[in-house]
């Protein structure tokens, strides 16, 4: 790749010659062919095994069914967005769901 010494541009290809598009500068020399190729890593294919992973923390809530003292906590806007969220509990041991309103 070449540059205008003029303005800077990247010269194009004009006839047998390089030439800048913005200014009327062309280049003495002919032009050869470029070659350009480029390599990269190659790509691995990865396996993704599912598993049934609880990832939402644990806070102390009492199941109101088995009586657990642990609970996976989250919280999802069912409401309008100017009304406070619901929180969601469930137990850790039997899995029991309920929510909270607050």
């Amino acid at each position: 790749m070449e540059f205008c010494p003029k303005c800077g541009a990247v010269l194009i290809k004009k006839t047998k010659k390089l030439g800048c598009p913005r200014c009327s500068y062309i280049s003495k020399g002919k032009v050869t062919k470029l070659k350009t190729s480029e390599k990269g890593p190659e790509i691995k294919k990865i396996t993704v095994l599912k598993q049934n992973i609880q990832t939402e923390p644990i806070v102390q809530d009492k199941c109101t069914k088995c009586g657990n003292e642990e609970a996976y906590f989250w919280t999802v806007q069912t409401r309008a967005s100017d009304e406070a969220e619901t929180k969601f509990f469930k137990c850790t041991k039997c899995s029991h769901t309920h929510r909270n309103y607050d």
